[in-house]
């Protein structure tokens, strides 16, 4: 959205309201018109999606209370076409002079005496034309770190229960060398071409101004005299850096972690950037992982698992628990060991899921004894079909 736009355009009457409206009254204009040019309700209405596009722009700023005023504000001053420039001198009523110094506030008409109204009228309605919140004046602006990525491999049980790991990282930071100002004697000078703010404006049509980063100081807003040998007049410099990361407990494998203020450092008082460490963890040989809940698998002799009993099962750190196995207990059922999982979040844990796994005796591992007790069993159950629902369900099929 343009200045043009602010001051040209009556939002009061797109929404078909009056200028001392309430605030009420224009959410209820608003919800009005919005149902009735709704692209949904207006499929294929190109006049009517165009209406709706007008209408919500107009409630984006009367629908606020600080735009809103500004919006007034700026239409009191340079609406109605008060400030409009003449054709051909002050005459008829209106000023002449150009449009590109009143909103740009660039490096030219940013300064007073050149026709312009310092910085713009950028500066006198910021929250309107200038939603970065960044002024165009002559102060050499702060600068924020660069943000970092770095990487780190954890065992299975350092994640589930969190490690300190140390992280050697580099990023640019103030060259020493030269303190951070890109100069060999530390007396660096203002750029003159953006006047030290890193920024030059240029004329975008329309009677405002776009901002670009300067090209002199590549958007430093000062030029070294005499260039520092190490950093070649940047300021900036590689630095190399070993820091104690503490991973919490409970992350997962590619999970992206985010430390606030670990990264590069700022320039000029600028905050530092933020890191960002992918985490990447191991597998376990006996151990899995689902959510905050660890998976095993657990193998059960065809007795335990037909006649019942109790099962040992072992915990990731901690001493082994024991499982009731219930009577006719089948291959591949899950039974549940509350606490014993992963950390949550909250500090509490997970639970252990245990699958039971009916273990099949090799014929090799058989005794005489186990396999002709086997053959009675066989004998004794011949009369049943474990297969004859199955039959049956394919029938029905």
């Amino acid at each position: 959205m343009s200045t043009k736009d602010f001051i040209e355009k009556d939002y009061y009457k797109v929404l078909g309201v009056p200028k001392d409206a309430t605030d009420a009254e224009i959410k209820k204009a608003y919800r009005k018109l919005a149902r009735e040019n709704h692209p949904d309700a207006n499929k294929g209405n190109a006049k009517a999606e165009e209406r709706f596009k007008e209408i919500s722009e107009a409630n984006d700023v009367l629908g606020d209370a600080k735009k809103r005023k500004e919006y007034d504000e700026a239409r009191a001053l340079f609406g109605n076409g008060g400030f409009r420039a003449g054709p051909g001198g002050a005459g008829g009523g209106t000023f002449n002079f150009d449009l590109g110094d009143l909103f740009g506030g660039g490096a030219q008409g940013g300064q007073s005496g050149q026709g312009g109204f310092g910085g713009g009228i950028g500066d006198v309605f910021g929250g309107l034309f200038n939603r970065g919140g960044a002024g165009t004046g002559t102060r050499t602006q702060p600068r924020r770190g660069q943000d970092i990525e770095s990487e780190v491999t954890l065992s299975f049980t350092e994640a589930v229960d969190g490690a300190t790991v140390p992280l050697r990282m580099s990023s640019q930071a103030p060259c020493k060398a030269c303190s951070g100002t890109g100069d060999k004697n530390g007396t660096p000078r203002v750029c003159p071409t953006c006047v030290g703010t890193g920024q030059v404006s240029r004329g975008g049509g329309g009677g405002f101004s776009l901002t670009d980063p300067c090209v002199d100081c590549k958007g430093r807003g000062l030029i070294a005299e005499t260039p520092c040998e190490v950093c070649k007049g940047s300021g900036r410099a590689k630095s190399s850096r070993t820091m104690q990361v503490r991973i919490p407990a409970g992350v997962s494998d590619g999970q992206r972690i985010r430390l606030r203020g670990k990264g590069a450092p700022g320039e000029r008082g600028g905050p530092a950037g933020d890191l960002y460490v992918v985490v990447h963890v191991d597998a376990h040989p006996v151990f899995g992982r689902k959510g905050d809940n660890l998976t095993v698998t657990v193998p059960v002799t065809f007795t335990e698992a037909a006649l019942g009993g109790e099962v040992k099962v072992p915990t990731l750190g901690g001493p082994s628990v024991t499982l009731k196995l219930p009577p006719g207990t089948p291959n591949g059922r899950t039974m549940r060991a509350r606490g014993k999982g992963a950390v949550r979040k909250d500090g509490t844990r997970g639970d252990l899921l245990v699958t039971v796994e009916v273990a099949v005796p090799r014929d090799q591992d058989l005794t005489e004894e186990a396999r002709s007790a086997l053959e009675s069993y066989r004998k004794a159950t011949e009369d049943t079909d474990v297969r004859a629902e199955l039959f049956q369900a394919a029938k029905g099929a």
